[in-house]
């Protein structure tokens, strides 16, 4: 029986579970899980903004746009479990490891076999490139660069990208021009730099978050060998950079609707500067090395991924929102 609780749970968190809970659980509620689906809006966001514009610029096809947001998010997921799957491989995962701190595993945990997760993977990345690949053909040779740019990012942004410093600039690329830019293509029929530039205002907020959770486990990826940037930056300079970034998007949204790359409505966005500022405090402060009181346990020991991811979350729906009424009013 299909467990509709379970999904809007996994759709928030990242929830922990006993493996008499997890055999317990429907298909659909474990492939949430694994794929950890709690991140999959900022992808869903991404697609969004890239739809909208094209639609403002008076060329949508609703079924291309579909097609570029399952694919998007089916590649989302096949890069999480990927991840998941080379991390445990080459044994960066075990003893007790940051990832299997803040969620379940699955192979960490003992809940699914190499061979499930490979099933998994399959399947996933079987629906993403098809995806893709309706839409190459459906929109021409433009797309195929972007689909097999994002093939060579979902298998190989774990290693070896993540280890030598290039995961977070990935992040920025992925989720703004590639993402966003592509589908605009996909949509619009069409490249348009406009939709590229405001895609990358928009990913400095999911790199923020990566920065986050990448500086929250500095210290196991140091021991473990994968110098992420933050690793490579040192915590303070990594805290800072992450609330440089979250300034520079607002500024970023507030000059594009200067320049006319953006409506009015846009500046919506300016209703996060309370969370900003909130968000801010936090990364000005050395990250605690316990639980604070106050904070959620069934969280840590993410910390600042959290606050980030948050902030973020409430950037990228107000985003949505000025883009729909902007769209509205033309």
């Amino acid at each position: 029986m299909f467990d509709l609780r379970m999904w809007f749970r996994a759709l928030q968190i990242i929830p922990r579970l006993s493996k008499d809970e997890w055999d317990r659980l429907d298909l659909v509620s474990r492939w949430l899980i694994a794929t950890r689906a709690a991140v999959f809006v900022m992808t869903i966001v991404s697609a969004g903004i890239g739809g909208i514009l094209a639609a403002r610029d008076g060329h949508f096809s609703g079924l291309n746009f579909l097609a570029c947001l399952i694919g998007l998010v089916f590649a989302h997921a096949t890069n999480n479990l990927v991840n998941d799957l080379t991390d445990h491989l080459q044994g960066v995962d075990e003893g007790n490891y940051f990832r299997a701190q803040y969620g379940p595993q699955p192979l960490e945990h003992g809940l699914m076999s190499v061979r499930d997760v490979l099933r998994y993977t399959a399947i996933t990345g079987a629906i993403a490139l098809a995806a893709g690949v309706w839409l190459v053909a459906a929109t021409g040779t433009a797309a195929l660069g972007l689909m097999l740019a994002g093939v060579v990012f979902v298998l190989f942004y774990t290693w070896p990208l993540k280890h030598i410093g290039l995961g977070e600039p990935t992040v920025l690329l992925v989720w703004g021009p590639l993402m966003v830019g592509g589908t605009y293509l996909c949509t619009a029929g069409q490249w348009s730099w406009d939709a590229a530039l405001i895609g990358t205002a928009y990913a400095l907020g999911p790199t923020a978050v990566l920065f986050g959770k990448h500086t929250d486990k500095l210290p196991a990826d140091r021991a473990k060998g994968i110098f992420t940037l933050p690793v490579l930056l040192g915590e303070p300079l990594a805290r800072r950079c992450v609330t440089v970034m979250l300034v520079l998007q607002l500024l970023a949204v507030v000059t594009l609707v200067w320049r006319g790359a953006l409506g009015w409505p846009l500046l919506v966005v300016l209703a996060a500067l309370p969370l900003l500022r909130d968000t801010a405090a936090v990364f000005a402060r050395p990250r605690p090395e316990t639980c604070p009181p106050g904070f959620p346990k069934h969280i840590w020991p993410t910390y600042l991924v959290a606050y980030a991811f948050r902030y973020n979350r409430r950037f990228g729906l107000l985003f949505l929102l000025g883009l729909l009424i902007d769209l509205a009013l033309r």
